[in-house]
């Protein structure tokens, strides 16, 4: 039987005055060959936040979507910095290495809310956080996953309430 190779994340993607961080559990099959956050067409984390922010993200290409979200001060992580998984299921990840997320807390000072991307971002991020200090918001949010079979339209009523914290 083969070894199953270690994935290994992305860094942060934020401005230094970022008040929102989306974080995801450990970027898929598709995103880590890409070298993108959600890069797999059936993933439908740029319409639900495109919708969020009112803005048709999946039609721009890669690069603008990360500017327009610096613009409005969003940044993108993941709650696990590497792990062994065979396919791109979170129940498949194995001796998962977490990120310092609960650095995010002191290295951005406008920082108001994080937003979880899944159950597996929230369970763990919500240990690593710990309790949020004061003015800190916590989101969980319904996975953009295809694998969560949840209608689009109820993930977006959910991932809505992601407007309260961005910039126009």
């Amino acid at each position: 039987m083969s070894e199953t190779p270690r994935e290994i994340g992305f860094p942060p993607i934020a401005r230094s005055d970022a008040r929102l961080f989306i974080l995801g559990s450990l970027p898929g099959r598709a995103s880590l060959a890409a070298r993108r956050y959600y890069a797999h067409p059936t993933n439908q984390f740029w319409r639900l936040l495109g919708r969020a922010v009112g803005e048709d993200l999946q039609a721009l290409g890669y690069d603008e979507r990360l500017s327009r979200l610096a613009q409005r001060r969003i940044g993108l992580w993941d709650v696990i910095a590497s792990a062994t998984r065979r396919g791109s299921l979170d129940q498949a990840i194995r001796e998962a290495e977490h990120n310092r997320v609960e650095e995010l807390l002191q290295g951005f000072p406008q920082l108001s809310a994080i937003a979880f991307n899944g159950a597996t971002a929230a369970g763990i991020g919500r240990k690593l956080i710990g309790v949020p200090p004061t003015g800190m918001t916590l989101i969980d949010l319904p996975s953009s996953s295809a694998a969560n079979t949840t209608a689009f339209a109820d993930k977006a009523v959910r991932w809505a309430a992601l407007g309260h914290f961005l910039e126009p």
